[in-house]
């Protein structure tokens, strides 16, 4: 018998917790975080970002670059990606 998987999270349940995640670093409510918006206008600095990226690592099982969030500067773009990388990754 094979084991259940989960299904991977679709990029609107990876925005969610990217911008829970990102609101606690900034300081900030998640609902004055806008999908849209660089997150570098919210203050995430590379520091911050090394540190998201090492929680996106942890949450998803998901080798990530550091330079991600800098290649997709907004959560509905990072979160369209890592969505993307998680489908390719499940073949």
């Amino acid at each position: 018998m094979e084991a259940a998987t989960t299904p991977a999270p679709s990029a609107a349940e990876l925005a969610d917790w990217l911008t829970r995640t990102v609101a606690d670093y900034v300081s900030s409510e998640p609902s004055e975080i806008e999908p849209d918006v660089p997150l570098s206008e919210y203050g995430l600095d590379s520091v911050s970002a090394t540190t998201v990226c090492a929680n996106i690592e942890d949450h998803l099982g998901l080798v990530v670059e550091m330079t991600l969030i800098w290649d997709h500067p907004t959560v509905a773009e990072l979160s369209q990606a890592l969505a993307d990388e998680l489908e390719s990754a499940r073949g």
